[in-house]
């Protein structure tokens, strides 16, 4: 494609996105194209799916092709994801919340069923949060270890490159902890980063980066997961790059 033809369409892109109200997914759109195609991602772990606006996103606006498997543990929510699968045959499913450990847990269902969560809201989150940050009920769901399932995902799907998202509301640090020493088989990895607290016990973005870092992989992208609640950021996503998959010397 020459810069000129992907110069148009990037444009397309801006104004369709600002049309629907999601001109500040730009960013995020344009760093998941590069890097899912730079490093020829083929199957995306979309871990706290919710009603599949992620995956949604992958296919129509990120174009990627290969497998998704979502997981939500909201079994109200999880029926509405269900029936947007169904007609996508490498789209695949769970009923699950991924964590660092198997068994039963209490999942907290919010007001606004985006921020449910495996921990509870926070004391001290922004007073813009608390009427849909609130818990109004919880339900018994099960946890997995990614590095449990692993093995028989690949086996199933043939996946030799996956990339590993997170939105799991203060939960994704012991979504990585659960991969074990299987988070080295992820190309990459996309993480909501905390900047200000909403969840008791929330990992801080400076954490999650160290943590991502001392196991090899390294900041690509970071952009506003939202409309950016101005002057104060709340959170963000960070893409990070498997540093074995980079150039020698980089």
């Amino acid at each position: 494609m020459s810069r000129y033809v992907r110069e148009l369409a990037d444009r397309a892109l801006a104004v369709r996105l600002a049309i629907a109200g999601r001109v500040h997914q730009y960013p995020e759109i344009q760093a998941l194209r590069r890097f899912l195609s730079a490093f020829a991602i083929d199957c995306v772990f979309d871990v706290g799916a919710n009603r599949g606006q992620y995956a949604t996103m992958l296919r129509k606006d990120a174009g990627f092709s290969g497998t998704i498997l979502s997981f939500e543990p909201n079994p109200d929510i999880f029926e509405e994801l269900s029936r947007r699968a169904a007609s996508d045959r490498k789209w695949r499913v769970f009923n699950l919340a991924l964590s660092d450990f198997d068994g039963p847990a209490s999942f907290n269902i919010m007001a606004a069923d985006q921020f449910s969560s495996l921990k509870k809201p926070s004391d001290e989150q922004d007073a813009i949060f608390a009427d849909r940050n609130r818990v109004t009920r919880t339900v018994e769901m099960q946890c997995r270890r990614i590095d449990r399932l692993f093995p028989e995902l690949q086996a199933e799907h043939g996946f030799s490159r996956p990339f590993l998202k997170m939105d799991t509301q203060g939960h994704d640090l012991s979504v990585c902890e659960g991969a074990g020493a299987l988070i080295s088989n992820m190309a990459g990895v996309q993480t909501e980063l905390g900047v200000r607290p909403i969840y008791e016990g929330g990992t801080s973005y400076r954490a999650m980066i160290d943590w991502l870092e001392e196991r090899g992989f390294m900041p690509s992208a970071f952009f506003a997961n939202n409309k950016g609640h101005f002057p104060l950021l709340v959170e963000m996503d960070g893409v990070f790059v498997n540093r074995a998959l980079l150039p020698q010397g980089s």
